[in-house]
């Protein structure tokens, strides 16, 4: 029977509509009761499609034709789109990609958490939706993905060392990137020269499944205020490779700020155990912000190459102007900034309230918090490292006080039910949350919903040419 399924006469649908498009962002379709889900589609197109997976109720499919395009559809500005896996909606209109994600979050609010949405705000777009971000992470390989051209030469004749992003669903396979359009200059100069140099030199490049080579990754940060950091993560090599990629890096980009580097053996590549060695130059960085109530107008943070910001700088300013004229601060309020981070969020209403108590999992994330606090003159934060669920208990409230404000801005995965119910019998007057995933939001939200209303959504678009979207809402208590 398994037999008969593969050598089976593939399914096409001709002449299917897009309707809309779904969070993951692939365009949905509709045939008699199937749902199909086309990769690349654009609501509005007409396409003839091929099914690649069947399930009962859903499929997934390809397109083999496009008979009448979206009016939202635009042409790619990427030699890299459709392979790379990153700015999935670069083939739609930004007005249009906006309109989806508002329309996304509005779906979740109503469907999981049944909430009225009449009164959301429109989505807030980004200024900049080219070389937006501030931080990108490039993997090395020796099994470079290949394309239909390099099938054209002899297998010998192949280069396979990549450094670049990893292909959807292929752990082992990297795009070699010639240029990105996520992170502005000098990320794609230092990319390619690194590249460049390691070849020449004859660097090996990481081999994903046997846990063996020379160079790893490569991490660039900039920052708003002109300043460059580059982190080199290296495996199995020698102090020589390391300090000769290194003096390559300081003498051809005399301009960066940091230059570090990381010795990686684990078998995943999390940093945030390993030793950060710095080569040259400072071992973090300084990003800063516009903000009133502080002497000199602005916030500045420190970020080192552990450290969580947000990767979009200018649009974080944005967001987090959102969150404090929501949370209306009236100067004299006990705030609690949950999953604080590097205290950004903390750091950024410090100014404008009695106090702030953040609390953060990642004990390095909470050093950076205070000091960017002390970097900046605040003395009215006070932070905590610890599972958030096990810090925020009746006797820590207690002990600091009901807050009169919470800002909420967890990960992903959304708020643990713990600290849900631990909101809801703290009653503080305002909750303000943050959230980079509608569909956990409405989920919290729906519990919240008991003793709160939702009082004002706004959606902001931190990641343009993505499905990912932010989402701030304020509730009050009933």
């Amino acid at each position: 029977m398994s037999r008969n399924r593969r050598n089976a006469e593939p399914i096409r649908i001709s002449g299917l509509s897009i309707i809309d498009i779904a969070e993951e962002g692939k365009g949905v379709g509709k045939a008699d009761e199937l749902v199909i889900f086309v990769d690349k589609a654009v609501p509005g197109d007409v396409v003839d499609v091929r099914l690649v997976k069947k399930k009962k109720n859903f499929a997934e499919a390809i397109i083999e034709r496009l008979e009448t395009p979206s009016e939202f559809r635009q042409d790619p500005f990427c030699s890299h789109f459709g392979t790379c896996g990153g700015c999935k909606w670069q083939h739609m209109d930004y007005d249009a990609q906006l309109r989806f994600k508002h329309k996304n979050v509005e779906a979740a609010l109503q469907r999981l958490a049944k909430i009225d949405t009449t009164a959301m705000e429109p989505i807030l777009g980004s200024a900049v939706n080219k070389y937006y971000r501030n931080k990108l992470e490039y993997t090395f390989s020796n099994k470079r993905w290949l394309n239909a051209s390099d099938m054209e030469f002899e297998a010998e004749g192949r280069e396979m060392n990549a450094l670049g992003f990893h292909v959807p669903l292929r752990f082992d396979k990297i795009l070699d990137i010639d240029h990105c359009y996520l992170q502005a200059e000098p990320s794609n100069k230092l990319r390619l020269s690194v590249r460049e140099y390691a070849l020449n030199n004859g660097l090996s490049f990481y081999d994903l499944r046997n846990h063996e080579g020379a160079l790893r990754n490569l991490i660039i940060r900039t920052s708003s205020t002109g300043e460059v950091m580059v982190v080199v993560v290296f495996a199995y090599t020698t102090q020589e490779e390391i300090d000769g990629l290194m003096e390559h890096l300081k003498n051809t980009f005399p301009e960066l700020t940091s230059l570090l580097y990381i010795v990686n053996q684990k078998k995943n590549d999390t940093i945030f155990d390993q030793e950060v060695i710095t080569y040259a130059g400072r071992d973090h960085i300084f990003e800063e912000m516009p903000v009133d109530g502080l002497a000199g107008g602005v916030v500045k943070f420190k970020i080192g190459a552990k450290s969580f910001y947000q990767t979009n700088s200018e649009q974080a300013f944005e967001l987090y102007k959102i969150t404090k004229e929501f949370a209306d601060f009236k100067g004299d309020e006990l705030v609690y900034d949950l999953y604080t981070g590097a205290g950004t969020i903390a750091n950024f209403v410090a100014g404008n309230v009695k106090q702030v108590v953040g609390i953060e999992y990642v004990p390095t994330a909470i050093e950076d918090a205070k000091f960017n606090s002390a970097l900046n003159g605040i003395d009215n934060t006070i932070f905590y490292a610890g599972d958030m669920k096990d810090i925020l208990t009746p006797e820590f409230i207690t002990a600091h006080g009901k807050p009169e404000v919470v800002i909420t801005d967890p990960p992903r995965a959304g708020m643990h039910a713990d600290v849900v119910t631990r909101l809801l019998e703290m009653e503080a007057p305002k909750i303000v949350y943050v959230s980079c995933n509608a569909a956990t939001q409405a989920r919290d939200l729906a519990l919240l919903k008991e003793k709160y209303d939702v009082v004002r959504i706004k959606p902001v678009d931190m990641f343009p040419h993505t499905q990912h979207v932010e989402n701030v809402v304020l509730l009050k208590l009933k």
